[in-house]
């Protein structure tokens, strides 16, 4: 199998063509070495933008016909399942040419929260973690994986690379580990995220996250092969094609050239709307996680979405339970909540951002407040701020950055950060 790292980049102002995908796509799988074998194409859900479908038509074309099996695998973490309708759109097709002209490759949604639907891998050791951590833990920490995977000869990682909250730049192995894998890998690193913060790790490519990201994706037995995009707009400006490891740390680099806007000042005041993608808090916090690093302290970043109306299918329960605080709160607490679900936890901060908590009281660094169809005595239950969407008006906030006011119309996938 050639693992050798290849990659396409577009000109400055365009995208990458279907055509030049085909290309790497036909000297990355050679249609030889793919005959009679079983081929597990591991995509993201409906929360990344990126031309997965024709990423997905292109592998299909090149190699589909020749397999024994071509399915779908959708990394979801611990995301709700997709229906095989939004499976559909986020490949680009409909459920005729899925029936039709794809009518032998299954969908599958990953199953975290299902213990008969995972398969162990071992632990990785506590020595192990302290190395890898900077120190911060020592535990052994339980891998294991969605079961499927164990029925391909080869999987193919098909997805984005952005700055990212927790593990600085997603994609990569990342689509593994939490993207198909069990909770007790997604709650440590979540956790260990949250330990060196939002701002301590998004936007640099190599964090202590990503190191045990790494580590559990060497775990994994079976041959794996990855195509990681830099997506612009609807298309992608790169596309890197290798193992999980190189193809993401050629895609990380063309990523924080792109995904990263530059801010010469902080903001007391920040509008962020959210895109319409993101259909719970859960993801569509990232409003706030992006741009946290060019928040002011004592300022406020509102998250406009109106289309918002749930905090998490998923995670509701827990979040209702200990509310959006920040680090200090939970590790000055640390035996109050450690039986709680780490990831929980580290969503719980990463909403709230940084601040301290001294003599049992909480001060945040500053204010986050929903302006979203959840109602007000949820977001004061769950320690946010309030303010009814329909009394702001989008525009009021436009080209006022020298008053310290920043609008971003589309928020989530770009980061900004002050360049001192």
């Amino acid at each position: 199998m050639n693992t050798t790292p290849r990659e396409v980049i577009a000109p400055e102002g365009s995208l990458i063509t279907e055509d030049q995908v085909r290309q790497l796509v036909a000297q990355s799988c050679p249609v030889a070495d793919y005959r009679g074998r079983k081929v597990l194409l591991i995509i993201p859900d409906g929360t990344r933008t990126a031309p997965i479908g024709m990423m997905f038509k292109a592998l299909f074309a090149a190699i589909g016909p020749e397999t024994a099996a071509f399915d779908i695998l959708i990394a979801l973490g611990t995301h709700p399942p997709m229906s095989n309708e939004a499976i559909c759109r986020r490949l680009e097709i409909t459920l005729e040419q899925w029936c039709e002209d794809y009518s032998h490759v299954r969908f599958f949604n990953h199953e975290w929260d299902n213990p008969a639907a995972l398969r162990s891998l071992g632990h990785i050791p506590a020595e192990e973690i302290s190395q890898l951590s900077g120190g911060l833990f020592a535990m052994d920490v339980p891998v294991s994986i969605n079961a499927r995977v164990f029925d391909y000869d080869e999987i193919i990682i098909v997805g984005p690379v952005f700055p990212h909250e927790v593990v600085g730049m997603s994609g990569g192995n990342k689509y593994l580990f939490p993207g198909v894998g069990g909770p007790d890998i997604l709650n440590f690193f979540h956790w260990l995220g949250a330990v060196v913060t939002n701002m301590g790790i998004i936007g640099n490519a190599h964090t202590p996250v990503r190191a045990v990201v790494d580590r559990a994706g060497a775990m994994v037995p079976i041959p794996k092969k990855c195509f990681a995009l830099v997506a612009k707009g609807g298309g992608a400006v790169g596309l890197f094609a290798g193992t999980p490891e190189d193809a993401w740390a050629g895609a990380a680099k063309l990523s924080a050239e792109h995904h990263i806007v530059w801010k010469d000042r902080s903001f007391p005041t920040i509008l962020s709307c959210a895109s319409p993608m993101y259909d719970e808090l859960w993801v569509g916090a990232k409003a706030m996680y992006k741009l946290e690093p060019v928040l002011a302290a004592g300022g406020e970043l509102i998250i406009y979405a109106p289309h918002l109306r749930e905090v998490s299918v998923v995670h509701d329960r827990f979040i209702r339970q200990v509310g959006y605080h920040c680090r200090d709160y939970f590790l000055k607490q640390w035996d109050q909540f450690k039986h709680l679900p780490w990831g929980t936890l580290a969503h719980c901060t990463h909403v709230f951002g940084g601040g301290t908590y001294e003599n049992g009281v909480e001060t945040p660094r500053a204010r986050v407040t929903l302006a979203t169809g959840i109602p007000e005595a949820v977001c004061r239950e769950i320690n946010l701020g309030y303010r009814d969407w329909r009394s702001l008006r989008v525009e009021d906030y436009a080209n006022r950055e020298s008053e310290g006011v920043l609008l971003v119309p589309k928020a989530g996938e770009q980061l900004y950060k002050l360049r001192s």
